[in-house]
């Protein structure tokens, strides 16, 4: 059993809300190596040339060695 984790830093994005961005990146990053465990530690967004928003959330991925 590991006795440690690594930590991976990853930036989620969504068109819709910051919630949708951190699911999006943690399944997607599960399906590389299982998430043990996750942390919001951002949030922050743009306005594309459209006008359109995009919500941008940093998220720390815990996962065994």
């Amino acid at each position: 059993m590991a006795k440690s984790f690594d930590i991976a830093e990853k930036v989620g994005l969504s068109k819709k809300s910051y919630s949708e961005a951190v699911e999006d990146v943690v399944k997607d990053f599960n399906k590389e190596k299982k998430v043990s465990w996750f942390e919001v530690t951002g949030f922050r967004g743009r306005v594309d040339e459209k006008g359109d928003v995009e919500f941008q959330a940093t998220v720390k991925i815990g996962y065994k060695s």
